[in-house]
C-alpha cells in the first residue's frame, strides 16, 4: 500500500498506477475502446484534484475510487443520450487464437463477463488487481465482509460456469 505525502509526489506517483488503472478500467467498461479514455479522465481528475488527496492515505485506492465514480457518472450521462449502435463490427476479432490456453482464457473471461456487476467488480479488484479486502471495501464503499462474500461467490460462479468442481464438490 503506497502512502504519499505531498502534492508534487502525487502527480508523479500516479504514473506508476497506470497499468492497474487500465486493468480496472477494462473490468468496468469491458470494451478496450473505452479503457484509455477512462484512464485519461481519471488521471486528469486526479492531477487536477491533488490538493484534495489526504496525506498518508492510499493513493491507489484514491485513484480507483475516482475511476469508479467517473465510470458511474459516464453511465448515468450515457443513459440520457443515445448515439449509434452499442456494438461495432470493427471490434470483433477476425481470426480467433488456436492455443488451448487462449481458448480457456477466453472461456474464463466470458464467465467473468456473465457475473453480476457487483461480483465481477470485487473479483477483478481483489483477485486480478491484487487489492486487499480492506482496500476494495474502501474503493466500493462496502463492508469488508461484503467484499469477502462477493469474491467467494464470484469464484464459485466462474468455476461453475467453466464446468470445474470446487473443493467442496470433491
Amino acid at each position: 500500500m503506497s502512502r504519499i505525502t505531498s502534492e508534487d509526489t502525487v502527480s508523479g506517483a500516479v504514473v506508476d498506477y497506470i497499468p492497474a488503472l487500465r486493468s480496472y478500467a477494462w473490468s468496468l467498461t469491458r470494451r478496450w475502446e473505452d479503457v484509455d479514455d477512462l484512464v485519461q479522465d481519471t488521471l486528469t481528475k486526479a492531477i487536477a484534484n491533488t490538493h484534495r488527496f489526504r496525506e498518508g492515505t492510499n493513493l491507489r485506492a484514491w485513484l480507483m475510487t475516482i475511476m469508479r465514480n467517473t465510470f458511474l457518472n459516464q453511465i448515468a450521462k450515457s443513459s440520457r443520450e443515445r448515439t449509434g449502435a452499442a456494438e461495432c463490427v470493427s471490434s470483433i476479432p477476425t481470426v480467433p487464437g488456436t492455443q488451448e490456453w487462449y481458448i480457456r482464457g477466453n472461456e474464463m473471461m466470458a464467465a467473468i463477463t456473465l457475473l453480476p456487476a457487483h461480483y465481477r467488480e470485487m473479483l477483478i479488484l481483489v483477485v486480478m488487481l491484487g487489492e486487499s479486502y480492506q482496500s476494495a471495501a474502501e474503493i466500493c464503499g462496502v463492508a469488508v465482509g461484503t467484499v469477502k462474500s462477493r469474491v467467494n461467490r464470484a469464484r464459485a460462479l466462474v468455476l461453475e460456469q467453466m464446468g470445474e468442481t470446487t473443493l467442496e464438490d470433491g
